[in-house]
């Protein structure tokens, strides 16, 4: 008996250092766990001699203890993240600054911003794109140029370097500046050409001037026309205004800014890495790449104005902000026309914003309020349910036998 217990014994194999590693980090995939606890988790498992099921049991049980101290169980963690952003909120600045490194752009930032983010506005203040560049574009600057030529929004009157009307013939005549008219990368005969698609005129050049024949009689309709003519669009995206190429001095890149943003369009533009492209325009983030990808948006900017503040704010405070905006897969405000307002409990409705309204509503169509909340349960003076008071006891103090004994 005891020859066959020694040789199961010596068959007994233990894991090696490398696959501890390997399964912790497995374990932690998601990053849930920060990497020094990792890091020591892995170093205290290689002194023991463990068997693959005790490895995988062990690792099982850290991940779960580990999930279950996150937060205490009925912990406030609205409230407590609320002040948490409102408090700081208190100290910011209301202006407007340079974006750092681009002297011509300002952009939102401060309490201005974040109401902005929170507020899921549709159209932001200052809505600019960071263009990043493939790998054949972005060390060459006259590559880079040609992109940012393609994305910066081009019209008639940018060229032109004088513009009549001849009211003989009436007929309009654009003198074309031909050193801007390069600069943007074009030339007359693609000008002539873009005017005749866009206003589907009659068009001729000659030289460096343009004459465009709109066959019209009045002379207040061809002053009429000749406004619009100077706002047509010849080259680029509509939205986007100016472009800025700056240089990464630690990369050694060129990074297009661009004050406007289409994001979509510049997606498609030749030369553009589609990996590394960034917009401060949460709504086109979500309409492009997903929910995700506007939730981790939302998390982004509002960490990026609380730090450049020089406020400490913890990042999971934010984390569940972004989440409840975005948790029905929709981008929505944190106000009545958004979460708030969409609340089941009316008190709780009523308490954020035009009371009155909301409870001559909720009366006229019956609703119920069943104090699930914390709100509606102060209002009415009740316990509300957190910590202790989220636990409901029920006991029976009488056993079968008893209640047997009772009835007879």
């Amino acid at each position: 008996m005891s020859n066959t217990t020694s040789s199961t014994a010596k068959k007994q194999t233990y894991v090696t250092s490398d696959l501890i590693e390997k399964e912790v980090r497995k374990i932690n995939k998601d990053d849930l766990f920060p990497a020094k606890l990792e890091l020591e988790l892995a170093d205290k498992l290689k002194d023991r001699q463990l068997t693959k099921k005790q490895l995988s049991e062990i690792l099982t049980r850290v991940r779960t203890q580990f999930e279950g101290a996150l937060v205490e169980p009925g912990e406030a963690v609205g409230t407590i993240a609320a002040q948490s952003i409102g408090e700081p909120g208190t100290q910011m600045t209301l202006k407007t600054f340079h974006f750092a490194g681009v002297a011509e752009f300002t952009v939102t930032q401060g309490l201005p911003r974040l109401i902005e983010i929170v507020d899921a506005r549709r159209n932001p203040s200052t809505p600019m794109t960071e263009v990043y560049l493939d790998e054949e574009h972005r060390v060459d600057v006259e590559k880079a140029k040609n992109v940012a030529r393609k994305i910066r929004l081009t019209r008639v009157e940018d060229i032109a370097s004088n513009y009549s009307l001849d009211y003989s013939e009436m007929l309009i005549n654009i003198e074309i500046d031909l050193e801007l008219l390069h600069d943007k990368g074009l030339d007359v005969e693609t000008a002539k050409i873009a005017i005749e698609k866009g206003k589907k005129v009659e068009v001729t050049a000659q030289g460096n001037v343009i004459t465009v024949n709109p066959k019209i009689e009045k002379i207040k309709d061809l002053q009429k026309f000749a406004s619009k003519l100077r706002q047509m669009p010849i080259k680029g995206l509509l939205p986007i205004k100016r472009t800025q190429i700056t240089k990464d001095p630690e990369k050694g890149e060129f990074i297009i800014f661009t004050e406007g943003t289409d994001f979509v369009k510049t997606l498609r533009i030749p030369g553009v890495d589609q990996t590394r492209i960034y917009t401060n325009h949460t709504y086109e983030i979500s309409e492009t790449l997903g929910i995700e990808a506007a939730r981790n948006s939302i998390i982004k900017e509002s960490m990026a104005v609380l730090k450049a503040q020089g406020l400490d704010v913890d990042i999971r405070h934010i984390t569940l902000v972004a989440d409840l905006m975005t948790a029905t897969g929709d981008v929505r405000q944190i106000g009545r026309h958004g979460i708030s307002g969409e609340k089941t409990s009316v008190l709780a409705r009523a308490s954020f914003e035009i009371t009155v309204k909301h409870l001559l509503e909720a009366c006229l169509q019956g609703e119920a309020d069943n104090l699930r909340g914390i709100t509606e349960n102060v209002i009415v003076g009740q316990m509300i349910p957190l910590g202790t008071g989220a636990i409901d006891l029920m006991m029976n103090p009488m056993s079968q036998k008893d209640k047997k004994l009772a009835k007879k």
